[in-house]
């Protein structure tokens, strides 16, 4: 008698609430459907997080922090090109440039009609926003609201575009995204899952921070990293010949002896009183030499963590209101950068090597009551994965196309042990900016096997983290290490096969190398 009427009162619901095609049987119930927030910040190197524990302790994070001690922290998540665009369009796609599309930031437009993960989450009935920074051209598709800033986007007083609509803004430009997106969550469905993507400028070069953090550090003098005044003489001529460093393409701009555009008359005051003072000291003392360079090493660290502390506000901002609403358990919330960044290692700023600080990114996931609180990941994962880990934790089956895994066992603390133990990168855009060689290469939690290419170098470099932790010294020619070439050599070839890499990159992939010169007028 039970039985059916439960069978009598199942009908009645049914025809009462019919199943909507977006809520499909492999979507699950929407209760059962985390809200997903995504932080993603740009260049924002994993050294400038504090609970990275970098040896410098270069800045506090507490806002950024709170998400490793109550969700996991990913200690080797790497990217397949550390590059703004390509990163970028590997998060959504869960796929290598080579099968997005999108290879360098010189001439490539992202494909929009190809399958997202947001794509996919609104089909089965999430609301999506995208508010922030963009940077693939052509405009995203999959998104019930975007809110984007043009190309890299400016500090201080950004344009933006409102669904195709240009519109102009007042203030700093992290404060404005946080804004944007605080504005959208109150506004939003209730009913419904969420995901949006909170995409900052900063801290993207040329690192201007809030007017308020203007002398956050107090004049502080940053302690070195051990390879500030780097040679290069342990590598081969594609390290050695680059244009990325401290000591020859700081510009002005970078060093704050010019002011940044669009600062409001008002806000260059502001900005006058703190920067010229100590610009008047700089060229009093015409510094040369290695005294130049920690000149330029403490004024770039100054800027970019002022611009830290800013995302580090958002950040809390935002934890702040899913607190106050109640939504902290039922939200998947996801910090992440597109990719590394050196904070002077090597003499460096900028990203593109497969050396450490470049190809590492921060990612740190929460998500109460699935993913274990305080856990340290050290396995080789990826930004391609990230796709994969909402489509299932919105309960969808993956997508084939994708070639990233769902991080799910690893934030529920099951064992995972087919894990990938190689990962392949692999970098293209050449000559503009910075001069740093097209290469491709296998990494593993040791070693990396690294073939530069193009356009006037055929040099192979082995990294062995062990040993040579800062990675200063090419093993490759080292007898010793023969059967370890060896070895990398045959798992790369069978990596490039698994992931379908062709044996010939299309001219478009390298940036400006093939782009015909510019007439002139």
């Amino acid at each position: 008698m039970n039985l059916r009427l439960g069978l009598i009162c199942l009908a009645v619901m049914i025809r009462i609430n019919p199943v909507r095609a977006c809520d499909s049987p492999s979507a699950g119930p929407p209760s059962s459907r985390p809200n997903i927030l995504v932080i993603l910040s740009d260049d924002h190197a994993y050294q400038a997080i504090s609970c990275y524990g970098d040896p410098r302790r270069l800045i506090e994070t507490p806002h950024i922090d709170r998400l490793a001690r109550e969700g996991v922290r990913f200690d080797r998540c790497l990217v397949p090109n550390s590059i703004c665009g390509p990163s970028r369009a590997s998060i959504l796609t869960g796929k290598y440039p080579h099968r997005h599309g999108f290879y360098n930031n010189t001439n490539c437009r992202f494909d929009g009609t190809q399958t997202t993960f947001p794509k996919l989450l609104q089909k089965a009935g999430y609301q999506t926003a995208l508010i922030g920074k963009w940077h693939l051209v052509s405009d995203p598709t999959g998104f019930d609201y975007w809110h984007i800033l043009p190309g890299q986007g400016v500090y201080y007083n950004p344009p933006m575009i409102r669904q195709g609509e240009r519109v102009q803004h007042s203030g700093y430009v992290t404060d404005i995204i946080t804004e944007l997106s605080l504005a959208w969550l109150h506004k939003r469905d209730k009913s419904r899952p969420f995901l949006l993507l909170v995409h900052h400028k900063a801290p993207h070069r040329e690192w201007s921070p809030a007017l308020r953090h203007l002398g956050h550090d107090r004049d502080r003098q940053y302690p070195e990293p051990p390879t500030l005044f780097d040679d290069y003489s342990g590598h081969g001529r594609a390290i050695r010949d680059q244009d990325m460093t401290l000591a020859h393409s700081f510009t002005d701009l970078d060093a704050k002896l010019q002011p940044p555009p669009r600062l409001t008359p008002e806000q260059l005051q502001v900005w006058n009183a703190y920067y010229e003072p100590r610009n008047q000291a700089f060229r009093q003392q015409k510094l040369t030499g290695k005294d130049l360079i920690r000149w330029r090493y403490n004024r770039y660290m100054h800027d970019y963590l002022g611009c830290v502390k800013g995302v580090d506000e958002s950040v809390g901002r935002l934890l702040k209101y899913l607190d106050d609403e109640g939504l902290t358990d039922q939200t998947l919330v996801v910090y992440c950068s597109d990719q590394g960044f050196y904070l002077g290692e090597h003499g460096w700023f900028d990203k593109r090597f497969i050396l450490e600080e470049s190809l590492r990114t921060p990612l740190l996931i929460r998500w109460p009551k699935v993913a274990r609180a305080g856990h340290v990941d050290r396995q080789l994962t990826s930004v391609v994965d990230l796709a994969p880990t909402f489509l299932e934790a919105a309960g969808l089956p993956p997508d084939p196309a994708m070639q990233g895994v769902s991080l799910l066992p690893i934030l529920r603390a099951q064992p995972t042990p087919n894990w990938r133990k190689s990962f392949y990168y692999h970098y293209t855009e050449y000559p503009v900016p910075h001069r740093v060689r097209p290469h491709y290469g296998i990494v593993t939690a040791r070693y990396k096997l690294v073939h530069f290419y193009k356009p006037d170098v055929d040099e192979w470099e082995l990294l062995d983290r062990d040993k040579d932790p800062l990675e200063t010294r090419n093993f490759y020619h080292d007898p010793a290490y023969a059967d370890v070439v060896r070895q990398l050599h045959a798992e790369l070839q069978q990596l490039r096969r698994d992931l379908e890499v062709p044996a010939e990159l299309p001219k478009e992939a390298y940036g400006s190398l093939y782009l015909p010169p510019k007439k002139k007028k």
